[in-house]
């Protein structure tokens, strides 16, 4: 796959998940308990979107260019979308920005990126649903059972797109603006979470204990930057030594190499997994709102 060392650390992660929610699935299957298939569906729905991030799917087109913003500060990746070139080219060259604020709003464009991709797959999977049902020509019980299923997803794909969108509005307005100091928080996933929380049905009490719980999701993911950036150095000069052919500093190197990468996995894993637990919890209050 030509990935580089963070990126198969995060496909580890990836992997580990879906593995971890298809032995749970298997159970509930033999309990009876996803008699519609709907988590059966969205398991599916998970390995594609997995397989296509990392260009698994058999399509040249999909996989990522794999050169690091942690290297090169800017990727020379593409972002699929006019509007969002547009906006980075912008904020490139609008001076706004040091260094380090470019490598951090590049991170909230690739996982803007990233939600549309998803949203595209959804949005594939919904319509394929939809022409079969169509087909049907006798009404039944277990029709009624696939119209719940399609309305799940409607509302996840409702979802999706209400944070592309607000995402998209962040990202135009610190575009033009720049980083507004006094910002609550700055990793783009717990900015998602957050601007999404506020629009759920939560009291003040549990917005409040949130809010402290997104403070420490971030602190998990900057702890998971940090390792990432080390791994990555770590795989360079590994390359490097096994280039001199001095095999005990060779050694030493592999070592840490290895104790970095099994860091940078169980860290990955942890951040993905939280990240669900949020996610769920907020889908679930946005539900409440539109009963």
């Amino acid at each position: 796959l030509h990935l580089s060392a963070v990126k198969l650390a995060e496909l580890h992660s990836d992997l580990k998940i879906q593995e971890k929610d298809e032995l749970s699935w298997k159970k509930l299957k033999a309990e009876g308990l996803d008699e519609d298939g709907e988590k059966e569906a969205k398991l599916r729905r998970n390995l594609n979107v997995i397989m296509t991030k990392y260009g698994m799917n058999g399509k040249k087109d999909s996989q990522l260019v794999d050169t690091n913003y942690i290297k090169d500060g800017t990727e020379s990746d593409t972002l699929d979308d006019p509007r969002l070139e547009k906006l980075w080219s912008k904020a490139k060259t609008s001076g706004k920005f040091s260094d380090e604020e470019l490598d951090k709003l590049w991170r909230e464009f690739k996982h803007h990126k990233e939600k549309i991709r998803e949203y595209n797959i959804l949005l594939e999977t919904v319509s394929r649903t939809e022409d079969i049902h169509k087909n049907v020509i006798n009404p039944s019980e277990e029709n009624l059972v696939k119209e719940e299923i399609l309305h799940n997803k409607h509302r996840e794909l409702k979802d999706k797109l209400r944070s592309i969108n607000q995402g998209f509005e962040r990202l135009r307005k610190v575009s033009h603006q720049g980083y507004d100091t006094t910002s609550e928080f700055e990793e783009p996933r717990v900015i998602d979470l957050w601007d999404m929380a506020k629009s759920a049905n939560f009291t003040e009490k549990e917005l409040e204990s949130f809010r402290e719980e997104l403070k420490h999701f971030e602190a998990k993911i900057e702890k998971h930057h940090h390792y990432q950036k080390q791994l990555e150095i770590s795989h360079q000069k590994l390359k490097h030594v096994e280039a001199t052919g001095d095999k005990d500093h060779l050694n030493r190197n592999k070592e840490k190499y290895a104790m970095l990468e099994e860091k940078t996995k169980e860290l990955g894993y942890k951040v993905k997994k939280h990240l669900q637990d949020l996610s769920s919890r907020i889908s679930q209050g946005l539900q409440h709102n539109e009963l």
